[in-house]
């Protein structure tokens, strides 16, 4: 077990390391491509006051003199020693631009996560332990209306509810704890939603089981249950929904902080976009890749941990699923 876990834990460490490559490599090749030339566009801005020669060496500091293979291979080779190049706007290093919104985008975005796995856990509940006038019909259409209502039109709502008419927090201060609490139910209460779509399915197989009937049958209370029977082997797929979520996270993240004024990523990229800053355009989305690559890697590499029922083979991953699952649970190998 151990030797096809170290297998598959390298092969798939491996395709890491090649997806985030391909990634930046792609995202090298759209942004060279943009429409607009960011020499002309910034450099030679008579605002900016740079003179022939100055543009010259900024040029040549840059490489942007060079061939693009030449351009692309320098800007790989940096950026896999973690050096993002000089901003063409600011001149400053990219790396201090991003250390500098990155911690107030990584709150956000934690605080997020939580409000949406706690309030998918809620929901979940609910569904299984209230009567089924309220848990079979309600309850049960939140994850659907959560799904069709934008991230920034519920933060406007929140802003205008709690903000304007209750005064629990000011607009002026975005970093305020009231008003990132806001801003992270606006962030999370999409992503909840297909936490608790996987999480209630898994609810209503593992509650049809004779384990559980044997469980009620003995007199074991309604959480109990839930959290020491049900909640564990249907919560397993949550992992991957959840490791699938941070993309959906990093991307409102950029919205969400612009409805309510946080200076974060979305702030950089935005001025990045409108002043053509391609240094720093092509680190954030790059460092974007990269963390929704690690994050299903480790999703990857903690499921088979957490589930009995997958079994490695020739660093392969299968789940173990019975051709009599529904009745007796015996195990038999499939591919997953």
């Amino acid at each position: 077990m151990r030797n096809a876990y170290l297998t598959y834990a390298a092969k798939r460490l491996a395709q890491a390391v090649v997806v985030i490559l391909m990634a930046y490599v792609f995202t090298f090749v759209v942004v060279s491509i943009l429409p607009g030339d960011p020499v002309t566009s910034v450099l030679r801005d008579p605002q900016n006051g740079f003179t022939e020669a100055e543009i010259a060496e900024i040029i040549a500091a840059q490489g942007l003199d060079q061939p693009i293979y030449v351009q692309l291979w320098n800007s790989l080779s940096h950026f896999v020693t973690g050096d993002f190049g000089l901003s063409m706007r600011s001149s400053r290093p990219v790396s201090t631009l991003i250390a500098e919104v990155l911690p107030s985008t990584l709150i956000l975005a934690s605080s997020a996560l939580a409000v949406a796995l706690a309030l998918a856990l809620l929901i979940a509940y609910g569904t299984q332990f209230l009567p089924k006038r309220y848990g079979q019909g309600a309850l049960r259409a939140f994850p659907s209306l959560f799904l069709s209502v934008p991230s920034f039109v519920i933060g406007l709502t929140l802003i205008h509810l709690f903000g304007f008419q209750l005064g629990l927090f000011r607009v002026i201060e975005p970093d305020s704890f009231w008003a990132t609490f806001f801003a992270a139910v606006a962030l999370g209460i999409p992503v909840s939603a297909k936490i608790a779509e996987v999480l209630i399915a898994n609810l209503d197989h593992e509650s049809r089981q004779e384990y559980a009937a044997v469980a009620r049958g003995r007199g074991l209370g309604q959480t109990r249950l839930f959290f020491k029977h049900l909640f564990k082997p249907s919560s397993l797929p949550v992992v991957t929904v959840i490791a699938l979520a941070v993309g959906d996270l990093l991307g409102d993240t950029l919205i969400t902080e612009a409805v309510f004024g946080r200076n974060g990523v979305g702030s950089l990229v935005q001025r990045s976009v409108v002043t053509q800053d391609l240094p720093v355009l092509q680190a954030v989305v790059s460092l974007a890749a990269v963390v929704f690559v690690l994050v299903n890697l480790i999703a990857d590499l903690v499921y088979p941990l957490l589930d009995p029922r997958v079994k490695l083979v020739g660093g392969r991953k299968r789940q173990v699923v019975d051709s009599e699952t529904e009745a007796t649970n015996t195990p038999k190998e499939v591919t997953a």
